[in-house]
């Protein structure tokens, strides 16, 4: 009796606490009723405990639940959810199950957008890409540059602020394509950046800055989205590692120069250490080292080690430095590729010295031509 009076009495107390009726969707297109209490402790972690209906849901997705919690726990307690609209959104764009799955396991905020929002992003994206296939590709590699805000407002206020720097739609397209986060910056932010390249060009006695800053967006799409304490402190390294006048290093920065000013500084400063390391001590002088770079910045995207293994490799192949630094694009080859190709060149008796190191710059389908031409050559 008095087992049954205190279960009476919990039951009381538990009707006095207010709760808050929840829509939950499940897998049917059955809505269910979830209860939760809108008062739990502060300290009370679990108490939100993740929506049952919603797991089973991503399961049946293919969603991998386990990544989802680990990006963003939160999202899994949440009571309202469009996953299941979301899904049948992207299957319509031509999305794969695959990747409806994998969208929502890195980035499963996608699944709070509602179908108005998505409806309206997707169009303002297809102003710029025009094809369904072109923007599945981009939230396929980079879901959150489209999930991630859900402020169309600022997409058209960026799309309508970039325009005006002079940036045609081909630009956009490429901006959207490689770095779509571009358009889901603060406006401000995008303008503080062009700011920052306006000033340098001033600064470097440059006479259009407006110019300047649009050419340095067309040739690095993805400067907008790094910070200006990067771009001033890689400009500064360049200018003072290869000791450049100001008109110097303007040309530069418009020309090959724009494609290293995204790149972390700190890895800038390490790849150049061992680079100038390296070609020293195979016999380069210092104005060897800035023809290179001027040339070729390219070379200061290849780490320390892949470039010791790569200039180990052309020089056992019987290419000598002189010629590397001629045609310096043969670095942007994997090791594994120039080997084969050497170890093919060599079997015939090519020649490096007599015909140079241009065959090693082909295609695959043009250097498969030039072997077939050498090879019947060698036959007669």
């Amino acid at each position: 009796m008095a087992s049954g009076f205190k279960a009476f009495i919990g039951l009381h107390r538990l009707a006095q606490q207010p709760f808050k009726c929840i829509t939950v969707q499940s897998a049917t297109t059955s809505p269910l009723l979830r209860f939760y209490s809108v008062t739990p402790s502060k300290d009370d972690t679990n108490a939100y405990p993740e929506n049952e209906s919603l797991l089973e849901n991503l399961d049946l997705l293919g969603v991998d639940v386990k990544m989802a919690r680990q990006r963003q726990p939160g999202v899994l307690r949440r009571g309202v959810t469009n996953e299941q609209g979301l899904a049948r959104f992207l299957q319509n764009k031509g999305a794969s199950r695959q990747t409806i799955a994998s969208i929502i396991s890195r980035y499963p905020r996608a699944i709070t957008r509602s179908l108005d929002h998505l409806e309206q992003r997707w169009q303002l994206w297809k102003n710029i890409l025009q094809t369904d296939k072109e923007l599945v590709g981009i939230l396929e590699r980079s879901p959150e540059s489209f999930f991630r805000s859900s402020n169309n407002g600022n997409f058209e206020k960026n799309i309508t602020y970039l325009s005006s720097l002079g940036l045609s739609n081909k630009d956009l397209h490429r901006l959207i394509g490689t770095a779509p986060r571009t358009f889901s910056n603060r406006v401000e932010l995008n303008k503080q950046m062009v700011r920052c390249l306006e000033d340098i060009c001033v600064q470097l006695g440059g006479t259009d800055p407006e110019e300047f800053a649009k050419v340095i967006i067309s040739k690095n799409h993805y400067i907008l989205i790094r910070s200006t304490k990067r771009l001033k402190a890689n400009t500064n390294y360049v200018r003072t590692t290869l000791k450049l006048t100001d008109a110097e290093l303007l040309a530069y920065l418009q020309g090959p120069g724009a494609k290293i000013l995204d790149i972390s500084n700190e890895y800038l400063k390490n790849n150049m250490t061992s680079l100038q390391g390296r070609l020293l001590a195979l016999g380069c002088c210092e104005e060897d080292i800035k023809k290179l770079v001027m040339g070729y910045p390219m070379v200061l995207y290849i780490g320390a080690t892949t470039l010791g293994t790569k200039l180990d490799c052309l020089i056992k192949g019987g290419i000598i430095l002189k010629q590397i630094l001629e045609k310096p694009k043969v670095l942007d080859y994997g090791t594994k590729n120039v080997t084969a190709r050497l170890e093919e060149l060599r079997a015939i008796g090519y020649d490096f010295q007599a015909n140079g190191i241009g065959i090693l710059d082909l295609s695959r389908k043009r250097f498969g031509a030039k072997m077939e031409k050498l090879v019947t050559c060698t036959d007669e």
